[in-house]
Formats: structure tokens, C-alpha cells, sequence
């Protein structure tokens, strides 16, 4: 599978193949806040997951709350997050704990004229449902290319693989995209009518994450060449 499938036409494991454009919210997903920020557009919402490199993922364990950072990635309609075999969350969930999986992209400052209505511009996912661990070793195989394929293209071909040991040692939870709502800000400060006429700054400070040169592993041989994917990585 290629990096653009990961990305986008990925291939399709069991029934997940035929889904339509727009997931129409639940009580659980509706945005109820700000609603006219609500998206619910599949290709809206797909496009935030696969700029995004790690999510939160929130579960409940023993009546106590825990929301836990970790990478994933999105396979055609599902998303697939991993980690050590060991962990609670992870074997917790993959017992089939309800789960929420959120994933926050920050674009700006939003400076208003009044500190009440100084704002951010961003883009954000909220996912629920239910995890399920993953066995089947060509899709385990394929969420792990699809790891590795979102954060440098070409790394997979470049890298060794993962060997038996290391995959035992390593769950994967794929997460249905089935209940799902994206929520976003954009634009200009929006103040109230008399605080326009004060003589104060206004305006938006745009957020981006961009990479910085390769540094070198010291016990990296000075003569194998620095990979394009890296020495030209762009966002």
C-alpha cells in the first residue's frame, strides 16, 4: 500500500469499504457549542486525521479517567493506534472499553480587541466507539506501513521491518470511524460593536509545524547519504 492510500484510497479490510459522504452526527457528536462550526463531511474530517500525528485517546478504567498521547493513523475508515503490548491502556481497551479519540490541529492566534473574545483558529476530531484489537497479520502488517508511510514517506522500503518478537510486543486497536464529528474556527477576530473603535491591535498569528534540518545519528556512518524524504521533508 502506498503512502497516498494510507492517506486517502486505502484499500479496505473486511466490510469497511462502502461509506458514505457525510456521517450524520449523533447526540454524542453533534456540536452544540458554536454549532455552525460543526463538520461532519467525511472528506472534511478525514483530511484533519491525516494532518495530524498524534491523538489522544480517553477511556475509563476501575472508575477513574485516563486520556493517554500516542500516534496513529487512518486506513480508509477507521483509525489504528498502537503501542506496547504491556500497557494498560492498551489492554484495556482492546477488552473492549469504550473509548474517545481526539485529535487537535492549531493554526492561529486570535488576537480580538478585548481579551473576552481573544480566540484560536483550529481544527479538531472527536471519535467514539469501540476499539478492537487487531490479529489478522496482513492488516496489522498494513497499519504499521501506514504508521510508518504518515510520517516519512518512503521510510517503510528504506528501514528494517518488524521482526516476530517485535510484533508480538506491539498491539494495534482499530477504531471504526462510524461516530464522528469534526469541529473548526477560522477567520478574523470577531469583537463586540463599540470594542472595534479602540486603538488596539487586532488580528490572527498564524500557527504552522514545520520541520528543521536532519541531525545525524552520531553512530550513523558519515557515508550513507542523508534520504531525500528527510533532507527535504516539507508539510
Amino acid at each position: 500500500m502506498s503512502s497516498r492510500e494510507a492517506a486517502g484510497s486505502a484499500p479496505c479490510f473486511s466490510m469497511r469499504c462502502v461509506v458514505p459522504e457525510t456521517i450524520p452526527p449523533t447526540e454524542r457528536t453533534r456540536v452544540v457549542r458554536e454549532s455552525h462550526r460543526g463538520v461532519y463531511d467525511r472528506e472534511s474530517i478525514y483530511k484533519i486525521l491525516d494532518e495530524g500525528y498524534v491523538c489522544h485517546v480517553g477511556f475509563a478504567f476501575d472508575g477513574q479517567p485516563y486520556v493517554i498521547p500516542t500516534l496513529f493513523a487512518r486506513v480508509g475508515d477507521a483509525i489504528y493506534f498502537h503501542g506496547s503490548a504491556a500497557s494498560r491502556m492498551l489492554r484495556n481497551v482492546s477488552d473492549g472499553i469504550s473509548v474517545c479519540i481526539t485529535v487537535t490541529l492549531t493554526d492561529g492566534f486570535v488576537l480580538a480587541r478585548s481579551v473576552f473574545n481573544h480566540s484560536m483558529n483550529y481544527r479538531s476530531v472527536v471519535a467514539l466507539g469501540k476499539a478492537t484489537l487487531v490479529d489478522a497479520p496482513d492488516e496489522k502488517s498494513e497499519a504499521l506501513h501506514a504508521f510508518t508511510e504518515k510520517i516519512l514517506r518512503g521510510r517503510w522500503n528504506d528501514a528494517r521491518h518488524p521482526n516476530e518478537k517485535e510484533l508480538k510486543a506491539t498491539s494495534i486497536l482499530r477504531l471504526p470511524l462510524t461516530e464522528v464529528s469534526a469541529k473548526t474556527r477560522v477567520g478574523p477576530p470577531e469583537d463586540d460593536a463599540p470594542d472595534y473603535a479602540l486603538p488596539v491591535w487586532a488580528g490572527v498569528i498564524p500557527l504552522h509545524l514545520g520541520p528543521g534540518a536532519p541531525i545525524r545519528d552520531e553512530k550513523c556512518d558519515p557515508a550513507i547519504p542523508t534520504p531525500a524524504y528527510a533532507s527535504e521533508y516539507k508539510r
